[in-house]
């Protein structure tokens, strides 16, 4: 009888069992392959926000790996959670919240590639107190984690409320980009004396995305308006919502005004723009990483052939480009570029892996090149820009492109100086939290 048991039982649960280890091997046969895949390429260096796994805590129940809605991103080597494809991590922050042993945190930069990050405590208070700053310039640069630490500055803000003085503002809203206008809404849904300030338009840093590009973005609440309940939309589609937020709410912001200079006054600060003068209790800074353009610094640079960022790929059109850069922007707009009739494109970079853009886009300018309709020049640097054509030396040689266009994606400088005239102190972080 009981050996009659074992046989009914035992056997089905051995099956069970068997078949478990065996998919769970080859799950992790598949991750090891994919890690040293990237490896080899050199894809090794996330472009921001990141985790890293306490493996004597790991206990690869992979809950990281299910949580993260980049898929990819994680896997497991010898039953611990291990980062397989690095590039492909955008700072979501799904992993750490899964994990139930705290085995993860989040960091920025590597020990090789440090990242510039502005101090700033847990409720994003930097050591100016009474300055507070969030979204992209704190190394968050997704629209959902923007957006949240938006609404949750200005919460912080409001629970240590300071003591207004006349005409003084409970806060000044700098940016109105998603953690601007995030911000913005919850101080007008608390009444607060507020003003938002933007240099340029709605949206910061995605109202300058080329025309169509799709905006990856998950569901976020919004204050007063709810859940934004977008997972993929245009970047038209998005702005066009936030205008019609604006419209609904009667949002106060000042669209074309640059601030200037943030100095103490009083109990509080004084803010000049380029054209007001502005007192408040506290000031929320919430603009882009990009701060001013990174320029190449060659001869011709100023020609006005020399954009820095993309708009419309059709303005294209039949001409010869030279798009210089390795991130997703430069290989979006080389690709974007390369799909119009008549253009002759080429894409020059410095490094000899694209290992700062999403595989997606790697796969998008393979494809391309692999098709000549698209020139890409690894490991070259541009020497000289010319009215006709420019010159570029790769590994020793230089080559001359006919061109009528160049458009550079090498990034931006962090406002460095502006946050440090501010007393804001920059930290440069390699692989720390």
């Amino acid at each position: 009888m009981t050996e009659h048991l074992i046989i009914v039982y035992g056997l089905p649960m051995l099956l069970i069992w068997a078949g478990y280890l065996t998919l769970r091997n080859l799950k992790q046969s598949r991750a090891h392959s994919q890690m040293l895949a990237a490896q080899a390429a050199g894809l090794t260096q996330p472009a921001s926000l990141h985790p890293v796994i306490n493996s004597t805590v790991c206990i690869g129940c992979s809950s990281c790996i299910s949580a993260c809605p980049e898929q990819n991103v994680l896997g497991l080597i010898r039953d611990k959670a291990e980062l397989i494809n690095p590039t492909h991590c955008i700072g979501h922050g799904a992993c750490n919240t899964a994990c139930p042993m705290n085995a993860i945190s989040l960091v920025f930069g590597t020990a090789e590639r440090g990242v510039d990050i502005p101090l700033v405590s847990p409720d994003f208070e930097t050591n100016v107190p009474g300055i507070y700053i969030a979204g992209e310039l704190g190394g968050m640069g997704l629209i959902r984690n923007a957006v949240e630490q938006g609404r949750q500055a200005m919460a912080s803000i409001i629970r240590s409320r300071r003591q207004q003085t006349g005409q003084q503002l409970d806060v000044l809203i700098v940016g109105a980009g998603p953690a601007g206008l995030s911000a913005s809404l919850a101080a007008h849904e608390q009444g607060l004396r507020y003003i938002t300030v933007e240099q340029d338009s709605l949206g910061g840093t995605v109202a300058h995305f080329p025309r169509g590009k799709v905006v990856m973005t998950a569901p976020v609440k919004l204050p007063i308006v709810g859940k934004m309940n977008f997972r993929e939309v245009s970047k038209e589609a998005l702005l066009e919502f936030w205008e019609k937020v604006i419209a609904d709410t009667g949002v106060d912001i000042n669209f074309s005004e640059r601030v200037e200079t943030i100095s103490p006054e009083g109990k509080g600060f004084a803010v000049k723009t380029a054209c007001n003068s502005y007192q408040a209790a506290s000031v929320l800074i919430a603009i882009g990483r990009r701060g001013t353009p990174r320029r190449l610094g060659v001869p011709g640079e100023d020609s006005a052939k020399v954009v820095y960022r993309l708009v419309d790929p059709e303005q294209y059109r039949g001409q010869s480009v030279l798009v210089v850069g390795g991130g997703d922007s430069a290989l979006e707009a080389a690709a974007s570029i390369a799909e119009q009739p008549g253009t002759c494109v080429s894409l020059s970079y410095r490094s000899a892996s694209f290992s700062r853009a999403k595989e997606k886009n790697r796969i998008r300018v393979a494809e391309l090149s692999d098709s000549g309709r698209l020139k890409v020049l690894m490991s070259s640097n541009v020497m000289s820009i010319n009215d006709a054509d420019v010159v570029i030396e790769q590994q020793g040689t230089q080559i001359q492109l006919g061109n009528d266009a160049v458009i550079v994606c090498a990034g931006g400088i962090l406002p460095t100086a502006f946050l440090q005239k501010t007393g804001i102190e920059v930290e440069t972080k390699y692989g720390t939290s």
